[in-house]
């Protein structure tokens, strides 16, 4: 720990200010709802969409578009967003990313063609990507590096737990209001949760309400040596096969899951006959089952370490190789189920895979990298992860409007889920030497 480190807390130890005991995981509480908000957000066009095309003349590919701009630009701007997170600090970047991202939602509103909704979702792009990066760099802060995977679970179940609530919630709020009245109520809230985010998040070595003993606790588990961030330019992380391991990896469970947010509500309605009133209601039980899962994949990686004897790095690389397998599987039988139960039962068990590879391989990023490089790491497989997954809204529009079936998609991504196995088990062995790359 720095000189400057003990001096603040020193200092805050002389203040008599009431301590909160786990401050930690009020925190964490904080990243669940920047989460869940951020999805609320994603989630919105797949609920309007059946309003817009009648009412805008669009089509399903369309739709799809809408949804490959946005993880496109995401994807993009990830770079220069890991990089601005360690530059700057997440809390900065936390108000930025939350306020522009409820901005860009509540523009949708005002939106009357294609070029309007695809400069909208470009925005949204734009002010989403800080997110999971900056919720991964206050993980590494926080919590010891035990904890991060199930910490990285809770954290990431907010976008599950978002898709999960988004159906029902927009959906009242459509019926309600209209769906351009929707996006205004989701984006005043986003800027409420910004504003108070900014007000109220400090650092531990700030939290004057952290007792000593917590504060010693987070220290134990951090690395013992830092590297200088800026010694290491972002491009050299190129050159490990880590870090396209996590790339590729990611990118199959960000396929599956773009299809999903885009589609979900029109595959239930146009393969299962679900109702536009019940699909809402029929779409949240999946994501649920996904947000749960999330969670418990954190508490699978912990357990293992505790009580398997694995490294967290091998506890987190066998959860992910075996969940990937099991998606494949899965995914290639959702397009035969017939009955509406069937197919829920097999969506929530894929749904619920998949949020375990996503909540782990942001786990992973810390053992792979030091604290320092978390977010820009983070930041690289998060843009790998979306580059490539974007492309999966739009194929699989003009899959549906081509064919008329879903059952293409979901056998392409059976085959993507399952390699994603190959990548984390054969490419992610080992962490990346980040001292002798900056010495170099």
């Amino acid at each position: 720990m720095s000189q400057s480190t003990e001096s603040v807390r020193d200092r805050q130890r002389s203040k008599d200010h009431k301590k909160v005991k786990n401050l930690r995981y009020l925190v964490l509480g904080w990243l669940l709802v920047a989460g869940l908000l951020n999805y609320l957000d994603r989630s919105a066009v797949s609920i309007a969409a059946p309003e817009m095309i009648k009412q805008l003349g669009l089509t399903k590919t369309d739709i799809g578009l809408l949804g490959t701009v946005f993880s496109w630009t995401y994807a993009f701007f990830q770079l220069p967003a890991g990089y601005l997170i360690d530059k700057f600090g997440p809390k900065k970047m936390y108000f930025i990313a939350v306020a522009v991202w409820s901005v860009a939602s509540s523009l949708m509103a005002f939106g009357h063609s294609m070029v309007h909704f695809v400069a909208f979702r470009v925005l949204l792009g734009i002010g989403e990507s800080p997110n999971s990066p900056n919720s991964s760099k206050i993980t590494t802060q926080w919590f010891p590096r035990e904890e991060r995977g199930q910490a990285s679970g809770i954290w990431d179940s907010g976008s599950k737990w978002g898709s999960a609530v988004a159906p029902p919630v927009l959906t009242l709020l459509m019926l309600a209001f209209g769906w351009r009245g929707m996006f205004i109520v989701i984006g005043i809230l986003g800027l409420i949760v910004a504003i108070a985010f900014y007000m109220f998040y400090k650092a531990p070595e700030e939290a004057k309400n952290l007792s000593e003993e917590e504060y010693r606790h987070i220290l134990a588990g951090r690395d013992k040596t830092d590297v200088p961030a800026a010694d290491i330019p972002w491009l050299s992380f190129f050159k490990y096969r880590q870090t396209w391991g996590m790339m590729l990896g990611f990118f199959t469970s960000i396929w599956i899951w773009n299809i999903f947010i885009t589609f979900l509500p029109l595959f239930l309605q146009d393969t299962l006959g679900v109702s536009i009133g019940k699909t809402g209601w029929v779409a949240a039980i999946p994501y649920l089952a996904a947000a749960i899962a999330g969670i418990y994949g954190g508490r699978i990686t912990l357990m293992l370490v505790r009580r398997g004897g694995k490294s967290a790095m091998g506890s987190k690389r066998l959860v992910l190789v075996v969940a990937a397998v099991l998606t494949g599987i899965l995914l290639v039988i959702v397009p035969f189920m017939h009955s509406l139960t069937g197919a829920i039962v097999v969506l929530c068990l894929a749904l619920g895979l998949i949020a375990i590879i996503q909540s782990q391989s942001w786990a992973l990023t810390s053992d792979i990298v030091p604290d320092t490089h978390a977010a820009r790491f983070g930041s690289i497989m998060n843009f790998g992860g979306y580059f490539g997954g974007a492309l999966a809204p739009v194929i699989t529009g003009i899959v549906v409007d081509r064919t008329g079936s879903y059952t293409p998609s979901f056998i392409l991504a059976g085959i993507i889920a399952a390699l994603g196995a190959l990548f984390f088990g054969l490419m992610v062995s080992k962490p990346i030497d980040v001292t002798e790359q900056a010495t170099a």
